[in-house]
């Protein structure tokens, strides 16, 4: 049984717009049960490393996937996935960049940094929401990840 405090998505977004409509098609597919919004990255890097805010929170608290933007304020999303991968406790954990970025070199270099999958937003109100309830589905449900 899950604990009220265990997170299975982590959704690092600014936009309030990308916010609402991941929300929306998370909850329509009954994915967002045990989903956490940040606004930017530092507040992502304090949930996952129990800091700050998040101080309280306990680090075994399972996260399944971090679905991060990579335009975001006070600390990028690259250097949010470096310190990811940093992290002896965290660098397993799967990531999945959501972006509008079509930038080579930021594919390029997210993959570097070890990200598992980089999805380019679209912009269409249902191919968007469709691209949400994939990666759902795809990392909440048949995705087979080691434990962290």
């Amino acid at each position: 049984m899950k604990s009220e405090h265990e997170i299975e998505i982590l959704l690092v977004e600014d936009n309030p717009n990308d916010v609402e409509l991941t929300l929306h098609t998370l909850e329509k597919h009954k994915f967002a049960n045990l989903l956490h919004v940040v606004r930017d990255g530092e507040e992502a890097l304090d949930f996952l490393f129990c800091r700050g805010l998040y101080e309280r929170r306990h680090p075994n608290h399972s996260t399944k996937v971090v679905l991060l933007d990579l335009k975001l304020p006070k600390v990028d999303g690259l250097e949010v996935l470096r310190q990811i991968r940093a992290n002896e406790q965290t660098r397993r954990l799967p990531v999945v960049i959501m972006t509008s970025s079509r930038e080579e070199r930021d594919v390029i270099e997210s993959y570097k940094l070890g990200v598992n999958s980089y999805i380019v937003k679209p912009v269409d109100f249902e191919q968007f929401s469709e691209a949400v309830r994939q990666v759902g589905c795809y990392w909440l449900l048949l995705n087979q990840p080691p434990r962290l």
